[in-house]
């Protein structure tokens, strides 16, 4: 039996494959986003807050969260049958910084998630994908209470490059933030000089 390929064999094409990171302060909604879009069960590991860490976790504006990410989180998304994107959500407390590195490995771009009642706590999710040169966008999660800001302030108070995509988002709904990742990848082609539209990747 001939088991050569023939002319007659049908191409089989692998969806390309793209690393995606979440990022953010803790709190932020990383969990969230990741677990609203992934069409897989989500990986998460998450552990209870204890009294280990009262004075080291900074429970300020989300103190009625429970649980903390202490590795990563992992869901999967596609787009059409051509484009996959993998979502590594990072840890947020300073004490589980040394992954980073790890996670960021390959990672073609970033979301940072905001949180307009933690502002500052973006600053080293901004500076480590600016000093890795990793191309990232800011989605201010909208939080029920929260105060809203425009989106030019919010930008300001970040310090963000003009170039760098600002928004607003929902991470619990899938949606809004499928629209997140969306222009994470329209950011990053345009980075790499691509005209491709958002409505490429819609799916």
């Amino acid at each position: 039996m001939d088991y050569g390929n023939s002319d007659d064999s049908p191409t089989v094409v692998l969806p390309t494959a793209i690393k995606i990171l979440v990022a953010g302060g803790f709190g932020v909604g990383k969990t969230t986003l990741v677990s609203a879009v992934s069409e897989t069960q989500p990986l998460r590991t998450e552990e209870v807050l204890t009294e280990t860490g009262v004075g080291v976790d900074d429970l300020s504006g989300v103190e009625e969260k429970a649980t903390t990410t202490v590795a990563m989180d992992f869901g999967r998304i596609s787009f059409g049958d051509d484009l996959v994107l993998y979502l590594f959500g990072t840890p947020g407390q300073d004490r589980f910084w040394f992954v980073w590195d790890e996670l960021a490995l390959g990672a073609l771009g970033a979301v940072v998630l905001a949180d307009t009642r933690r502002l500052a706590d973006s600053f080293p999710s901004i500076d480590y994908f600016e000093r890795h040169g990793v191309p990232f966008i800011v989605a201010v999660n909208c939080f029920e209470g929260a105060r809203r800001y425009d989106l030019p302030d919010v930008r300001l108070a970040l310090n963000l490059d003009p170039e760098v995509p600002v928004m607003l988002c929902d991470a619990r709904l899938r949606e809004s933030s499928k629209e997140v990742l969306i222009a994470l990848l329209n950011h990053v082609l345009r980075s790499r000089g691509s005209k491709v539209e958002a409505e490429s990747v819609s799916g």
